[in-house]
């Protein structure tokens, strides 16, 4: 059985998760749309596409959570649909405004996602096919790291590219939250 301290990092990373995207969006406000969309050579080009990512790919591994068998009222349906065809590089959200208003709504979800999440969650057996059909299962826990890691990876290659174009994001070290 995990102990509350391991949900409740769940639960600072998911509070950790809103702010810094927060902070991440508010800095990508002093550039213009074409400046946000610019190719920088970054794995997805440009910001704007570097944070679509990131919203695609939460809501790919979202649905798998929500497929093992617990029901989250945390998110309705409409917030974790893709487009049939949808992959990691898909534009799901070209205006600027629509991708801000879908990533604060998909933090504000995970928060409560998070806080709602049953005690013994963490310690199942996660089982799911990857974006190429291979089957996965391993404990939950794992897969709710990547999560979390994926976006700190990726926000931190848009802190890069911020800095590149002369926005500087300011603190953003996970113990700057407490």
């Amino acid at each position: 059985m995990m102990t509350n301290a391991f949900s409740d990092n769940y639960r600072f990373l998911a509070r950790y998760n809103r702010w810094f995207n927060g902070r991440l969006y508010d800095a990508c406000e002093k550039l213009d749309d074409v400046e946000r969309k610019r190719d920088r050579g970054a794995f997805f080009g440009s910001i704007h596409h570097t944070l679509t990512h990131l919203v695609l790919a939460d809501k790919m591994w979202l649905q798998r959570f929500a497929r093992q068998g617990v029901a989250f009222e945390a998110f309705p349906p409409e917030l974790l649909t893709l487009p049939e065809g949808s992959d990691y590089t898909s534009d799901l959200h070209p205006h600027w405004h629509d991708l801000k208003h879908t990533r604060e709504a998909l933090d504000a979800a995970i928060e409560a996602w998070v806080a709602e999440m049953p005690d013994d969650f963490l310690t199942r057996t996660m089982r799911y096919s990857n974006t190429k059909g291979v089957q996965r299962a391993h404990p939950m826990w794992q897969a709710m790291t990547h999560f979390f890691n994926h976006q700190t990876h990726h926000r931190g290659q848009v802190t890069t590219l911020l800095m590149q174009a002369g926005v500087d994001v300011g603190v953003t070290d996970l113990i700057a939250l407490v």
